[in-house]
């Protein structure tokens, strides 16, 4: 699970994924925590054709059949095996409401040393990560003030090599039934796949990294 990273600059966005103009002005946060105000790249609404926008919204989704925007519950993650499933994510996958999630870097706690170490990742290449997530927008039926929300989808990591050590381990289970998680990093060549896809497009781009990806070290 991953519950802190850092939006690239603007400049780095509108570079790496080719959208401009119509963008908001920044005024979220430099480093997101769950349920801070985030950039997601979605495929615009208003848009017959194909374009991406830049949109603003809460990390952690607010599924439709939330009574407020603030949740008792955590929603920044959401384990890519069960959205097609669980009742929070459902709706947004079947509809492809896909988005993009640009980070400069994550952090992952690592418990090797038998303490907590936070772990920063980037990628090795210096570009920004574009990190697979659903999206979903809820209105407020007594003020009708429009939220905007997203997930970052994670998946079983328990076999990667990089991935496998983050996380407290649990003493009890063997080394490969962990269910240690990553987040999704997609290939630049995949994100109009990932965004206009089909369903089944987008369930094959549901997968680890490559671990020559990764550029990782103690924060």
């Amino acid at each position: 699970m991953c519950n802190r990273y850092t939006p690239p600059h603007v400049a780095d966005i509108e570079r790496e994924w080719a959208i401009g103009r119509q963008n908001p002005v920044r005024w979220w946060d430099d480093v997101l925590y769950p349920r801070g105000q985030g950039p997601f790249i979605r495929r615009a609404r208003n848009d017959t054709g194909y374009s991406k926008e830049l949109v603003v919204g809460q990390w952690g989704l607010i599924p439709w059949f939330a009574k407020e925007p603030k949740l008792k519950y955590p929603t920044n993650n959401a384990r890519s095996e069960e959205i097609a499933d669980k009742a929070s994510y459902k709706l947004p996958w079947a509809r492809g409401q896909r988005c993009i999630i640009p980070a400069a870097d994550f952090d992952e706690p690592n418990w090797e040393t038998g303490k907590n170490v936070w772990w920063r990742f980037r990628r090795a290449d210096g570009r920004p990560w574009g990190l697979a997530g659903l999206w979903n927008t809820w209105v407020d039926k007594v003020t009708g003030e429009i939220h905007e929300s997203y997930t970052m989808l994670t998946i079983n990591a328990d076999s990667h090599p990089l991935m496998s050590r983050m996380h407290k381990p649990d003493p009890k289970l063997p080394a490969n039934q962990q269910d240690k998680r990553s987040v999704i990093p997609l290939a630049p060549e995949d994100y109009d796949i990932w965004l206009a896809g089909t369903v089944e497009d987008a369930r094959g781009l549901l997968r680890l990294g490559a671990v020559e990806l990764f550029e990782a070290g103690p924060a």
